[in-house]
């Protein structure tokens, strides 16, 4: 059974639709990721938020901060990182929902 020929307009629709379709089930909403002590003055804000692809770890969020945020790098090897209230490693898959935070190493006397 044949439905006719391809239409060029509508086939640019169905692409466009199921390209965005295939995008929302690729991507995690929005990370919120928040900037403690001197990393505030390191970024120049409290906040920032990322768009990752499902799957993304706590290593990928860090790679993406680090590109945006040049002066974290030097940090890299000292930064406590938890999402919610637990810290995690570079390993941790990030979900849908998380918030993470970075911390300068902690600093007693």
């Amino acid at each position: 059974m044949s439905h006719g020929p391809v239409i060029p307009e509508r086939a640019a629709e169905t692409s466009a639709i199921e390209a965005t379709e295939s995008k929302a089930k690729t991507d995690l909403p929005p990370i919120r990721v928040h900037f403690y002590s001197y990393f505030k003055d390191l970024t120049g804000c409290g906040e920032t938020v990322l768009e990752l692809p499902s799957g993304a770890t706590v290593a990928d969020l860090i790679s993406q901060l680090e590109t945006r945020f040049p002066r974290l790098i030097p940090m890299r090897r000292s930064t406590l990182i938890a999402v919610g209230v637990d810290y995690q490693g570079p390993d941790y898959v990030l979900r849908e929902g998380d918030e993470v935070s970075l911390f300068p190493p902690v600093q007693g006397g």
